[in-house]
């Protein structure tokens, strides 16, 4: 007989707020309507200021102590070739993340993000840091399994590192979360999450990652069919609870850590803003569980990854940025960042004709 997914003492799912009353939509509609501007003249950004009131159920929504968060942890799927660089660069990139060096600590200390750097399983130990949080879970502290011999995680170590990222984003400060990763093999987490999820072919879900030659992506796809395989007997039986089932068996710990985190978000009435293909896919097993939890998550960008533009589809959503970027790190997020700002300041800032003294249309 097949365990069911959750001990009794985890819950796959949290309580979120109410939906918005219609009441505070229309006003805030009706607002952004009468500022001194052609009706929809500021296109996108008109739907982003509604959005960022809705989730913060607020006429006057702000922003305020924005966090982005490194989620870091290790594959073993990495040991079978799916990517270009070798495992030991997850290490090395989180000392660079702690040095201030990399892309998303230039951009972070730009924009005023304060930056936060999760291990979650982490094939190594590291001094202890004023950026860097340990969150490593029993049993797979150097990184998960590798998935095309079974299951990447158990169901406690899955559960657990949920858990641990929920317990994060609450004791963090703020009412804004930026998804950010790094782990060598995870765009390979991310594309058998997407076919597991959506059904679609592995060959739609995966793209050249660190950038593949033609033959590593060909070896990537197949490596990525055999842990499909190799799994679906488990993920199959979990019924109602597969998006969780899914996660343990093909995704990484800094993957389910980002779920429990967009989940705590949610629950806070926080902006969740969504780097790449990787934070993507916690969003997408978040929103498996909780279809609401998508009305609280601002899209950053299109990635180049070749499955995120159909799983953005999929989901019904639209990216602020299409940059052609495939970094990864929370760098889109970083550099959509400006706009959600710029978002609240012009619902709360701009004029409208009556308070400005200027005519309307007459159109």
């Amino acid at each position: 007989m097949t365990a069911p997914m959750t001990t009794p003492d985890f819950e796959p799912t949290l309580a979120l707020p109410p939906a918005p009353a219609p009441a505070l939509r229309e006003r805030v509609q009706a607002a952004i309507d009468s500022k001194t501007k052609p009706l929809g003249a500021l296109g996108r950004l008109e739907a982003l200021a509604l959005q960022l009131a809705l989730i913060q159920g607020s006429d006057a929504p702000r922003l305020v102590q924005p966090q982005l968060v490194v989620f870091a942890a290790d594959h073993g799927l990495a040991a079978q070739g799916v990517s270009a660089y070798p495992a030991e660069v997850t290490p090395q990139m989180v000392l660079n993340f702690l040095a201030g060096g990399a892309a998303v600590s230039v951009l972070a200390r730009q924009h005023g993000l304060v930056l936060t750097v999760a291990d979650c399983g982490v094939a190594a130990e590291f001094e202890p840091h004023p950026l860097l949080v340990r969150l490593k879970v029993d049993g797979a502290e150097r990184g998960s399994a590798d998935a095309s011999r079974g299951p990447a995680m158990s169901r406690t170590q899955c559960e657990t590192a949920i858990a641990q990222g929920r317990r994060l984003v609450a004791a963090l400060p703020g009412n804004a979360l930026l998804l950010g990763e790094m782990g060598i093999g995870n765009t390979s987490a991310a594309a058998l999450l997407m076919a597991r999820l959506t059904g679609e072919p592995i060959e739609v879900c995966t793209g050249r990652g660190t950038g593949l030659d033609d033959a590593g992506l060909a070896r990537k796809c197949a490596v990525l069919q055999r842990a499909l395989d190799a799994n679906a007997a488990a993920i199959a039986s979990a019924s109602a609870l597969a998006p969780l089932a899914a996660l343990a068996s093909l995704g990484g710990l800094e993957i389910a850590t980002m779920v429990g985190a967009v989940q705590q978000a949610a629950a806070q009435r926080r902006v969740v803003v969504v780097d790449g293909f990787i934070t993507t896919a916690a969003v997408a097993v978040a929103a498996a569980l909780q279809p609401a939890i998508l009305a609280s998550c601002v899209f950053s960008h299109r990635s180049q990854e070749l499955g995120h533009r159909r799983w953005l589809q999929q989901l019904g959503v639209q990216p602020l940025l299409d940059l052609d970027l495939r970094l990864g790190e929370g760098s889109g997020a970083a550099l959509a960042w400006p706009l959600l700002e710029s978002a609240c300041r012009i619902l709360g800032e701009m004029a409208s004709f009556e308070s400005a003294g200027v005519s309307r249309s007459s159109a």
